[in-house]
């Protein structure tokens, strides 16, 4: 049963670019969009310095352009990551504001406060809009808030999701809950449109927001929702098609003017704001123009752009959405024609070039607009936060398994991953697998637990190892049970247990065991692909290897028995004794060898090994005889 919190509970959106707060109003039995003091319901995130004050929201997006390097924007693409992470290398070259190194490479914003320079994190920028959104819900509430459910892109990986679980922290909030933001809008569409439907439906969720990008397919059916796979980037948004207009136009500006722009921080600022403009214009206009006063030296920037220029800058970004998309539907093993209904999720879903492309993928599905894809966020954590709460009776008992993204397992013989839980499982989970001791009065065995899709366990992510002790015994004879179990909040135990002597011992996996970074993840799933073949490979030696290790391990017991032994013509004695010193240096150097030579040598150490004890068997039939 999931824990229950006193008092009233918000819903937060913390996203790229907006950010969004919702409640559940038990009085009219839904949830309330909550508008900010500009009357909006979404709020920008972004927090401005000056020399006297602080802005958060609307009042530090309106005066990023006189002062771009003290306006802080897109703390989401920073939060939980290294400052050596060539996205935010990347990033770095686009912002006007200026980051460094901190401790433990973790990035760091240096602004000018009240004349004085202050290094902040991205969880202090990420607290204040949290604070705000607190802040925005408590003015309308007329009480306090203390509890709140934040959403985060579904692949966001362990740091990422706790430094959230910090930023809420710093804001003073009780985090009771971090859900993924498609999940969330499932919730959304799910209360509005099926909550009591009986019959099953698929629902595909694309969710294209300011700065991540996330899709997930959730079978509904009653008040229960189920996540079969997700997908997605998070580096992958409205700012990146921002940031393509932005190339264009400094290119352009050079091309005709002599001048480049691209080292000034408030040119660019301005030209960031007019192209966030244009882009949206875009969406329900052909053609967009730009307006700039003065932009650099006294000169105007004025021109144009077509819609159909804009989706030919954007065109391979657009591209990578359909694979993540195709990505999805192969992961949970479902037909696109299995799909009930898309909905579509975050400001950049309302482009109309994603939405061509998605109608023509789902060949011609009318697209659900039914959810405004701005708040649909909002409103499925407001809907988890009642679902989380004591005092709120009236909310329906929705039922949400999410999935985990990579697959979880253990090294075994050979550098081979071995997986308990694959990926896109439901959570919570627990599996347990058994394994036995792989040399003769083995005292200890080392459990290594790793994450990712490779089959050599070396080349997947190690989140953390201990040493299992266990009674000596004959190889083979020793089983061990080993279970992984993931609760709702993601948090990963491993724990094994050897019956005959009920010894037990378990590991609790968290970021601090050494999660992996978003890139890491992609690069594993895209190398699961690339190597495909190579890892195969690898496999079908590491299994030759293993078949000719037990082979020569029966046969040295069998060598071992004198009566066996005494019986062996002088000749075979030698023969078997000579196969299996070369048995054993084939074994210690498998690395090296390729895989017939493991299949060849099995064949021959079999001859050898069974013509021996023909002879022997022979003899005894012969004494039998006799």
């Amino acid at each position: 049963m999931a824990k229950k919190y006193e008092g009233v509970a918000i819903g937060i959106d913390l996203g790229t670019t907006y950010s969004c707060v919702g409640v559940w109003q038990e009085q009219n039995d839904r949830v309330e969009i909550i508008h900010n003091d500009q009357g909006n319901k979404t709020t920008p995130s972004c927090v401005a310095f000056t020399n006297s004050q602080r802005l958060i929201g609307d009042a530090a997006k309106n005066q990023a352009s006189s002062n771009p390097t003290n306006t802080v924007f897109d703390a989401k693409r920073l939060i939980g990551r290294k400052y050596s992470d060539s996205a935010i290398q990347n990033d770095i070259l686009l912002w006007p504001f200026k980051v460094i190194a901190g401790a433990n490479d973790k990035p760091t914003i240096i602004v000018n406060y009240k004349g004085k320079e202050k290094h902040l994190v991205a969880e202090e920028i990420s607290a204040m809009i949290l604070t705000q959104m607190r802040e925005i819900a408590g003015a309308f509430l007329e009480s306090p808030v203390k509890n709140a459910v934040i959403t985060v892109p579904a692949y966001f990986n362990d740091s990422q999701r706790r430094a959230t679980k910090d930023a809420g922290d710093i804001a003073g909030l009780n985090v009771m809950r971090i859900i993924n933001e498609p999940t969330a809008a499932a919730l959304a569409y799910g209360l509005q449109k099926r909550a009591n439907c009986v019959e099953e439906r698929n629902i595909f969720i694309f969710d294209l927001g300011g700065g991540t990008f996330d899709v997930s397919l959730v079978t509904i059916k009653n008040n229960n929702f189920e996540v079969k796979a997700t997908a997605g980037d998070t580096h992958l948004g409205g700012e990146d098609f921002d940031n393509r207009l932005v190339n264009h136009f400094v290119k352009e500006f050079k091309r005709k003017n002599k001048h480049d722009i691209s080292g000034n921080a408030k040119a660019l600022r301005k030209l960031k704001t007019a192209c966030e403009k244009a882009k949206r214009t875009l969406s329900y206009d052909t053609e967009a123009t730009i307006d700039i006063d003065s932009i650099f030296k006294s000169i105007d920037l004025y021109s144009s752009i077509t819609r159909a220029k804009f989706e030919q800058l954007n065109q391979d970004l657009f591209e990578k959405c359909m694979e993540t998309v195709k990505s999805c539907l192969a992961d949970a093993k479902m037909d696109k024609s299995s799909v009930d209904d898309v909905v579509l999720v975050g400001g950049s879903s309302r482009i109309p070039k994603v939405k061509q492309l998605l109608q023509e993928f789902f060949k011609g599905k009318e697209l659900c607009k039914s959810i405004n894809p701005d708040e649909a966020v909002a409103y499925g954590a407001a809907i988890q936060a009642a679902l989380l709460s004591d005092s709120i009776k009236s909310v329906p008992n929705m039922i949400l398994k999410d999935v985990t993204p990579l697959s979880l397992g253990v090294e075994i013989n050979g550098d081979l991953m071995d997986v308990v839980i694959p990926r896109n499982t439901s959570i919570p989970v627990k599996k347990t697998n058994t394994y036995y001791t792989m040399k003769d009065d083995q005292c200890s065995v080392p459990i290594k637990v790793y994450e990712g899709e490779r089959i050599r366990a070396s080349d997947n992510n190690l989140l953390g190892l201990f040493s299992f002790s266990v009674p000596p015994a004959p190889k083979g004879h020793i089983p061990i049970k080993e279970s992984f179990a993931i609760d709702s909040d993601g948090i990963l135990t491993v724990s094994a247990e050897e019956e005959t002597s009920g010894n037990k011992k378990n590991i609790t996996i968290t970021n601090e065991n050494g999660r992996m970074s978003r890139e890491e993840i992609e690069r594993m799933i895209q190398e699961a692909e690339y190597f495909k073949a190579q890892d195969m490979k690898f496999k079908e030696k590491v299994k030759a290897r293993n078949a000719l290790d037990d082979y020569l391990y029966n046969v040295r017991k069998v060598m071992k028995d004198d009566c066996v032994s005494s019986k062996l013509v002088p000749v075979d004695k030698a023969k078997i004794n000579s196969a299996m010193i070369k048995g054993k240096s084939l074994i210690d150097d498998y690395k090296n060898e390729e895989t017939y030579m493991f299949v060849d040598f099995l064949k021959e150490l079999e001859r050898v090994f069974e013509s021996a004890m023909n002879k022997i068997n022979k003899g005894y039939s012969d004494e039998e005889s006799d």
